[in-house]
């Protein structure tokens, strides 16, 4: 039970640490991409509370197997937060109809979404160059010549997103009332030839 508790107290003080880490992060210094910055925030509460762990009395009951197990719940601990907060509420398109509800009184019509979304969503959460700035960092894409242009990494993460999504996405999912396979391969419908191409780029 003593060790419970002691787990227990550890835990709490980690997580005090993760946000105080996290906001002096976003308060203090250049963000580049919010997942990044919030997954090496709960990497550096880990240390310093494992550190603590360690070096403090206090926690002396607790044998060192149970502190490893500690410092791994608190580094999933740490990704499950910058995935489940700061990134969901940066990029979720649920979370932006929730809030240009509120903010045009409470109710938008139906069929002046695609509106919103095309007009507003994209301008008002810079979209494009959230995105791309992500995609930059992450070395899936490059810039050259004014063209947006795979590189080998992004290519592989392509072949296997677009496998998963074919292979491992409902083919019955409820949109607006249908079930339907629609979005295992959303470019079923697309054009063969778009006017925004790139030639001559490799």
């Amino acid at each position: 039970m003593k060790k419970f508790v002691l787990s227990l107290v550890a835990t709490s003080l980690f997580v005090a640490l993760l946000i105080l880490v996290y906001d002096l992060h976003i308060r203090l210094f250049a963000i580049n991409v919010v997942f990044y910055a919030a997954i090496s925030d709960g990497v550096i509460a880990t240390v310093i509370a494992g550190a603590g762990l360690f070096a403090v009395g206090f926690f002396r009951t607790l044998g060192r197997f149970e502190k490893f197990q500690l410092i791994v719940i608190w580094l999933l601990t740490g990704y499950a937060f910058a995935i489940s907060v700061p990134t969901v509420i940066d990029r979720s398109l649920s979370f932006y109809i929730l809030e240009k509800l509120q903010q045009r009184g409470g109710g938008i019509r139906h069929d002046a979404f695609e509106q919103v979304f095309t007009q507003e969503y994209v301008k008002e959460h810079r979209l494009v160059d959230v995105r791309l700035t992500e995609q930059l960092e992450s070395g899936t894409i490059k810039i050259k010549d004014g063209c947006v242009l795979l590189t080998d990494k992004g290519e592989r993460l392509v072949r296997f997103s677009r496998h998963f999504r074919q292979q491992w996405l409902p083919k019955k999912r409820l949109l607006m009332g249908e079930y339907t396979d629609d979005l295992t391969d959303p470019f079923r419908h697309s054009s063969d030839n778009p006017d925004y191409l790139c030639k001559g780029n490799t």
